[in-house]
């Protein structure tokens, strides 16, 4: 199996889609292979199916490396950099089901945002996408099953709905180190760097007041799955409250939340609006770091929105990663 580099977690729209499409697109000639054709020419709208019919491949042997009961705790995990089994490489697996692993990361995606997102996990690994992982948990076609799949700056889930009133199936990271380790200032080529685009834009409409509530010192930091723990509160966090801005204000926040949300399929982002609502989008606060800024240029690096039941944590130094988890409750 291939390995990769340990990197220490702690060292570790229209104009913002296309942003987005042009940087992650740029320098990526890896992914133009013949089976990454072949998998963005299949039906990608049906990852659950399609996890179905991968377990139904799977040997004694592949099973016994990647498959473990529901209530297992590594389902649960989430972490910047690692493999959640390091018996079998995806890349050691037969060539359909490298495929099939191919096409449900892909269908996990949205169209416009499929393929600069696989490049991403293409790019920031020396073994590829082939140097990923991946678990399943419970028996896909069943009842309940998830299939997670993990990398350097990835994991991603496949639940097919068997966890209520969870988005994504759990909490999910993403990010990527386009221009070398320490980015600089723009991000250039960074796939990501339009999700701190976006939010900086809300911070400039923010009156002095507010953003004296909203720039804050230093960011949580990374602790492995502890980074998304959840607390219930509805005041108190860290930030900004947005009951505490203007209508307006509100707008263009939930505007910023909906475009950030574009990379994922479309039920998955409609679903994480959804619970973040029931919650009270009122209960939303946003910080951003100023001790944590790239180039001193007060477009900040680091940010996150946190509710009673979510989190979302953008740390762009020294390159992006980012950990999102949405649930109906704490």
């Amino acid at each position: 199996m291939k390995t990769t580099p340990h990197i220490d977690a702690l060292d570790c729209c229209e104009t913002s889609r296309r942003e987005f499409l042009q940087a992650a697109g740029a320098g990526m000639a890896l992914a133009a292979t013949a089976p990454m054709a072949h998998a963005l020419a299949q039906n990608p709208s049906a990852p659950e199916t399609l996890t179905t019919q991968l377990y139904k491949t799977l040997s004694e042997k592949q099973r016994k490396s990647i498959c473990f009961a529901w209530d297992h705790p590594l389902r649960n995990r989430v972490e910047n950099n690692w493999h959640i089994q390091k018996k079998l490489a995806v890349g050691d697996m037969e060539d359909d089901q490298i495929d099939l692993v191919k096409q449900i990361f892909n269908g996990l995606h949205s169209d416009e945002y499929r393929k600069a997102v696989y490049d991403q996990v293409v790019e920031d690994s020396p073994g590829g996408f082939d140097d990923s992982a991946i678990a399943i948990f419970g028996k896909p076609g069943t009842g309940k099953f998830e299939l997670v799949f993990t990398g350097r700056h990835v994991t991603r889930r496949c639940d097919g709905d068997s966890l209520d009133g969870t988005a994504f199936g759990g909490p999910i990271f993403y990010g990527h180190a386009a221009d070398g380790f320490n980015e600089k200032a723009d991000h250039k080529g960074n796939a990501y760097w339009f999700q701190a685009k976006r939010p900086n834009e809300l911070f400039q409409a923010l009156d002095g007041k507010q953003r004296k509530a909203s720039l804050l010192g230093k960011s949580r930091g990374e602790k492995g799955t502890s980074t998304v723990k959840l607390t219930g509160k509805k005041e108190g966090l860290p930030g900004l409250r947005t009951a505490d801005m203007s209508k307006d204000q509100q707008g263009l926040m939930r505007s910023v939340m909906k475009d950030m949300l574009a990379p994922f399929r479309e039920k998955d982002a409609a679903e994480s609006i959804k619970l973040i609502e029931k919650n009270g989008f009122d209960n939303l606060h946003i910080a951003f770091y100023k001790n944590e800024n790239i180039g001193k240029d007060e477009v900040w690096d680091v940010w996150q929105v946190e509710g009673p039941a979510m989190l979302w944590y953008f740390r762009g130094k020294p390159h992006v990663h980012t950990w999102l988890h949405i649930r109906d409750k704490a």
